[in-house]
């Protein structure tokens, strides 16, 4: 069987025909659904088909999994169980929207994805060994081209994430002390340390619009090469 060609190599069309995996994450509150939002729209304006979803959920079986585990049911299952239950929603998603999404050439902006697993479930003890392998089985091939981490200290995020929610209880993992926010701030930093090719923090910190216009400069120099020629489309 002939190798695969190097996606540079090939012509404009044939590279932008590809679809691209995009994943945003970060602690609490750090506006990674606006900035999905405002993302999504700058590519539709540039004519791409998009595809925005969410972890846990994005899929109708993923979504009552994601009740389960945000609302606390699961979590008297122990945190083992917990990861299970995220690599089987993670599964679903990618089986039924994601993996068809990139098929046909969308690009795909995930809100949360297996980093978030590893950050929260690996700070609540959960053997990175175990963490890995049902990763492993739950994405298989279609790992993110580009990971955002948004950028914001613990106490402004749980702050933000207090007026996001207004009079709602706060979900299993929002309810937590600011140490463990700090703690899963400073995972998410390692993250992006240890895989620099993959992953690129972007300061959350400012306005939405600030934000997302550090965001639109990482997404230009990653993607050069795959988004249609012309201006950048404005917000």
């Amino acid at each position: 069987m002939p190798p695969e060609p190097d996606p540079s190599a090939l012509p404009h069309a044939a590279r932008a025909a590809r679809g691209r995996f995009i994943t945003l994450e970060g602690g609490e509150g750090a506006g990674k659904s606006t900035q999905i939002r405002i993302l999504r729209g700058r590519l539709e304006a540039l004519g791409l088909a998009v595809v925005a979803t969410r972890e846990p959920g994005g899929s109708p079986r993923a979504e009552a999994i994601r009740e389960a585990l945000l609302s606390g049911k699961a979590e008297a299952a122990g945190p083992e169980a917990e990861t299970a239950l995220f690599a089987a929603a993670r599964a679903d998603h990618v089986a039924t929207l994601i993996a068809p999404a990139l098929a046909r050439g969308a690009w795909v902006l995930c809100d949360r994805f297996a980093d978030s697993t590893r950050v929260y479930q690996g700070l609540a003890g959960v053997d990175h060994k175990l963490i890995r392998a049902l990763e492993r089985m739950a994405v298989g091939a279609h790992r993110p081209d580009l990971t955002l981490i948004l950028d914001i200290p613990a106490k402004l995020g749980l702050q933000r994430a207090a007026v996001r929610r207004g009079a709602e209880a706060a979900d299993r993992f929002e309810k937590d002390g600011l140490a463990i926010h700090e703690a899963r701030r400073d995972a998410f930093l390692a993250i992006a340390a240890a895989e620099p090719d993959r992953v690129t923090v972007v300061s959350a910190d400012g306005t939405p619009e600030a934000v997302a216009e550090r965001i639109w400069s990482v997404i230009e120099a990653r993607f050069r090469d795959a988004l249609p020629p012309g201006p950048a489309p404005s917000l």
